[in-house]
Order: C-alpha cells, then structure tokens, then sequence
C-alpha cells in the first residue's frame, strides 16, 4: 500500500512487514565478504559502510567482514588487534603458517566491525594453481592479461581456504553464514559450493556486468531484455569469463538477493535467475533535533559555493547570486549511464526558456564526475587569487573606514563621507576594479582535461554552445574531480557540497539503486531521478505524489528520450519558478522521507535473511536450507 501524502513518513506503512524470526544470532557467524571492505572503489563501499553498524548492533561480536589488504586504506581506515573468537584466531594461525599473510582488526566506522583482510600479493604465487582448481571447479578459464578477474581468483580462493579452516572446528552443527557481493568476491561462493562446505551462502548483484556495458553502448537495453544473445554480447566484448563468474555465484548462492525492482527484471534475463528476495540499500539516518537545523546548514554551505562561484565568475559577476540556483550531478563519469547526455541537452532547452521568458533567476549546474586531469587551469587558480584580493583590499579600507568614523563619532562630529576616504583608497578600490576585467569567458571546466578534444561533456557543451555567457541564465561547471575539504578551489566535502545546493538531477539510464538521490532525500535536498533506477522505482512505489515530496521522476522507460528530456526540462524549469519560502517548505517535506531510507527498517530484511531453517522475511517463506537442491557446479556459459 503507497504511503498517503497526510500519513507521517515514520509510520512506514509502504514498507513490507518483515516477521521477526528467532533466529539464534548468538549460535551462528555472519561473514559479509566484498571487494569494496576498506576499500572504496564504488556504491558497494557505501552499502557496507553504512549498513555496518545496523548489523554489527544486531549480530554483536559474531559479525565480521572480509576483503582485500591494500596498505593505503588500511593505514587510515583498520586498527589492528587480535581475533576475540578462538575458532577464527585458529583459522587465520593455519592460513599464516602456510605463508599467507591475513590481517584481522575493526573498521574505524559507525559501529567498529570486525574486519579480516588478506593480502592479495603474498598470495600471488599460487595464482596458476587456484586458477586451476576453479576451472576444475566450474570450467570458467581466465585468461592471464585480466589483472581485475585474477584478483578474483586469488581472493576467492583464499576466502573458500579461510572458510574451509573455520568450519572444520564445527563438528556439531553447521554455524557459517557468507554474504558475498558482486563477481569479484563470487569465486569464494562457487568453491565453496563445489567443496560442499557447511556454510550457508548469499549472493548479492548490485548490477550486472553485462546490463552495465550494454547500456554504455547506447542501446535500447529495456525494451529488448528478451532479445538479446548473452553469450555473444558478453563475448564481443571480451567479458564472457567475468560474466561466467557472475552468473555461476548466481546459480551456486543458496539465495540470491539484488537491490530493486528494475535490478531483479534485468537480472532474470542477464543472469537467467530471478532474485529470492530484493533488499534496497539505506543510509544511516542522523536526525537533528530541531527541525530547522539541516536548514541553516543548507544556508551556510550555500554561502560557501556562492564565494567560489564569486571567484569563478569574476568580471562576469553580472547576475544576482541571491536568485541563482545550484543544480549539480555527481557520480561515475559513464556519459549515458548517469544521464549526463540527456541532462546536458534540457539544460541548453532550460537556458531557451529562462531567456525567453526573461527571467531573473540564474541557474548554475556543477557536472562531479572524476576523470583524467593534469591539473587545475590557470584561469581557475586565478579567480580564486582575484577574489581573495579583492576580499582582503575591501577588509583593509573597511578598517581603515571604520577608523575614522569611530574617532569622528568620538568627538560627537558627523564625518564627511566625501573626505572620509582619501585618495589612496579611492586609488586601491580602483585597481581592485581594474584587476577584475577579464578578456575570456569563465571557464567551463575547472582542471585541465588530459584528452579534452574526446571528452563527452566538453564535446556536448561545444554542441549546444553552453559558455557561460553573459546572456545565458544557466552557467556550466565540470569539476573532474572527487570534492575534498583540502581543495584550493572549492574546500567542501560532499555532503557539505549537497546541502549547500538547490537540486541534485541524476537523469540516469542505468542506475541499479542510485546512492546520489537517497543521499540528497536524507539531507533535505529534492533530486530528479528515473523509473529506470531502483531508487525512483521504490520511491513511486512507496511514497504517493513523490514531486510534492522533492522527489521528481522522468519516465525514461515508456517515453522517447525525447519526450523524456522535456519533462525533465518541464521539472527543472517549475523548480525555477519556485519563491524561497517554496524551496525550504519543500525541503523540510523532502527530508520527512529520510525513514524511508533507514538502515534500521531496510536492514532487517537483509540481515535476518540467511537462517538456514527459517523462512526469509518478505519472501513468502521461501526456506534457504542448506539440504536444498544444490546447482549444477560445472559452468557451461
């Protein structure tokens, strides 16, 4: 049942109900195994971080997490100790005197989880021998020159390894859980299987790799789901061995999880098997005791984008920062994927509407997507240098002006405001004046782009002409880079960076979840997202009149794309329209939604998930028993 616009988003009535199951937490281990523990390489890295202390509350000291050893993460992020449960001590003893080197220690996050890490290269010698167990294993050949594939190997070997000591000190009864995630931890989950380890296994796709690549290609990837030729797509595009290890930890899990809705459609025709049950990523919710404090944060980080974009836009400052709108996108740089192609073309019919219809409100757009730079361009570098001038000039004459009336005020005399400044000052304020005239238009891009006559956006800004003129009321900035607190140029983190903006707009075309737009929900912050992402999917699902809520999805699925660039145009253009007092009424209702999203209700279904004798909650009572029929191991494709 949809969650009616009067009810309070705590009542959580759109939800599932899960059933509380005596499961005996304190009899069984938990073991969540991933590529991304310590390790951030994408959104499973978020997914693990922030649902860690939710499950370690829940599971105490029977939960650990199990991933790669990389020295840089793990000089920050682990504190080294000794294994307080005797049977992994034993385990991780057995695997070192036979030269492995396995690290064990907490995560220094929310909830201090237990963390076991091995160190791929000291384990790389036996990597011909692993490669050949896991061909005897499922007949899945990796060829030597996939250095990401043969990580895999190595890793999930010495987790089966690590997996087959710790179950050996079970005699009585079989206690393990594994959860692993996506293809790079999947070569653990076949071993495992095909050793017939006492070990109940989850395997959970956050995306397929082959739904990933086809849709970078520019296809018509929903509506020919049933179309296409796995094999030989995965094949021309030289995946078909990483595709096998996806689809074989498919197959071989006792049960099988993915993120969404749209994730499970897509992965009942890439990987030919339909989700047990689906488990949609949260957040950890930090609720402020007042409700107007994310509120004031909002306005103190917008003051803090407003003085980078002073310093940006130098000598063209010609619009009322007071009526300009942040709008930003932020994620991996996949041009179409991330809906950066259709986002770019509603701006350029977006800056036609504010021109015609003679608007005074400015929109300034900041395109977050990492790519491959030298370094920040001068013409950047120098607009902060231009602006910090000037700041400093002003707060020399403000002084030297305050001064002077203080004294004249002293002596109970009205100062003449035509001498108070003599003719030094008016000769500094003339060269600050001077120094802010500038013969180029701002710049588009604040680094200097490695291959800039290739880059996609660049290209696309050329095309609709996009400059940041003086005329145009939407003004472009590509930031390719990961925001840091540390930058010269704009010294935010990204959340400060989101609650300092407008409007988040996450077009995408291929978004299993989509961490971007539940992270703008949990800030106050409206986003526009998809029906073709697992996020706009359980917010239409769950929330009725999602828009009033700050929440705006584009019909991507059932509209041409270009039907669907002007209904995103449509969106962008009525939020223009907004006054303030709209803006922050709209907020505070965004930021209501924020329970949805609340690892403490959306974790349950998760973590309660594997018993082994139980049913799983929201699956109808589908029992993941170990005695159930086993897959067949040996992979054919």
């Amino acid at each position: 049942m949809p969650l009616g616009r009067s009810l309070s988003m705590t009542s959580l009535n759109g939800l599932p109900q899960c059933e509380d199951e005596d499961l005996p937490v304190e009899d069984l281990l938990l073991f969540e195994i991933s590529w991304e523990v310590t390790n951030k390489v994408g959104g499973i890295y978020t997914v693990i971080q922030t649902k860690a202390k939710t499950t370690a509350d829940e599971w105490g000291e029977n939960y650990f997490l199990i991933g790669p050893y990389f020295e840089q993460n793990v000089k920050t992020q682990v504190e080294f100790s000794e294994p307080p449960n005797p049977a992994v001590k034993k385990a991780m003893d057995t695997m070192k005197s036979q030269g492995c080197q396995v690290f064990f220690g907490r995560w220094l996050i929310e909830g201090s989880p237990y963390v076991l890490l091995f160190d791929i290269g000291s384990a790389a010698w036996n990597l011909d021998k692993w490669k050949g167990e896991f061909w005897e294993a499922s007949n899945i050949g990796i060829p030597f020159h996939d250095r990401e594939a043969n990580d895999a190997v190595i890793f999930g070997s010495l987790t089966a390894w690590f997996l087959k000591e710790l179950s050996c000190q079970f005699d009585d009864k079989p206690n393990i859980i594994a959860h692993f995630h996506e293809w790079q931890a999947g070569v653990g989950l076949i071993l495992s299987r095909s050793q017939k380890l006492p070990v109940a296994t989850i395997f959970t796709t956050h995306a397929t790799l082959l739904g990933r690549y086809l849709c970078a290609a520019s296809l018509d990837f929903y509506n020919n789901l049933d179309q296409f030729d796995i094999d030989k797509e995965a094949g021309e595009r030289q995946i078909y061995h990483r595709y096998c290890m996806e689809r074989a930890s498919v197959h071989c899990a006792h049960v099988f999880t993915t993120v969404s809705q749209i994730t499970a459609t897509e992965a009942e025709h890439m990987l030919k098997k339909s989700p047990d049950v689906v488990t949609p990523n949260g957040l950890n919710i930090k609720k402020f005791s007042a409700m107007h404090e994310f509120q004031n944060l909002h306005s103190m980080y917008k003051a803090r984008i407003q003085e980078f974009i002073r310093g940006h836009f130098y000598g063209h400052l010609d619009f009322d920062l007071d009526k300009t709108l942040f709008f930003f996108i932020a994620g991996r740089y996949e041009f179409s994927n991330k809906g950066a192609d259709m986002f770019l073309e509603a701006l350029s019919r977006l800056n036609f509407l504010l021109r015609v219809h003679k608007t005074d409100v400015t929109v300034i757009v900041f395109f977050i997507m990492p790519a491959k730079t030298n370094n920040f361009n001068v013409e950047t570098l120098k607009g902060q240098a231009v602006r910090k001038q000037l700041w400093d000039t002003a707060q020399s004459v403000k002084e030297k002006f305050g001064r002077k009336l203080y004294n004249a005020l002293l002596r109970g005399e009205i100062p003449d405001l035509n001498k108070i400044l003599d003719r030094d000052d008016i000769s500094i304020m003339k060269r600050a004046i001077f120094s802010t005239q500038r013969h180029s238009l701002p710049p588009v891009t604040t680094h200097n782009m490695i291959d800039d006559s290739n880059d996609p956006i660049l290209n696309t800004i050329r095309r609709i002409g996009l400059f940041n003129n003086r005329t145009d009321r939407v003004k472009v900035i590509l930031h390719p880079e990961f925001l840091s607190s540390t930058s010269p140029l704009l010294p935010l983190d990204y959340e400060e960076f989101v609650r300092g903006c407008h409007l988040g707009v996450f077009p995408s075309y291929y978004e299993p979840w989509g961490y971007t737009p539940a992270e703008c929900t949990v800030m106050g912050i409206p986003s526009v997202t998809t029906n073709l992402s697992g996020f706009g999917c359980f917010m239409q699902e769950h929330v009725a009149d999602p828009e009033a809520y700050g929440i705006y999805i584009v019909d991507r699925r059932f509209r041409s794309p270009d039907e669907s660039c002007n209904q995103l145009t449509q969106f962008l253009y009525g939020f223009c329209q907004q006054n303030r007092r709209q803006r922050i009424i709209q907020r505070n209702r965004t930021e209501r939604l924020s329970d949805l999203l609340d690892w403490k209700y959306l974790g349950r279904c998760e973590d309660t998930a594997p018993c082994w004798n139980s049913p799983l909650p929201g699956a109808k009572g589908r029992a993941c028993a170990l005695q159930r029929n086993p897959p067949m191991l040996r992979w054919q494709g």
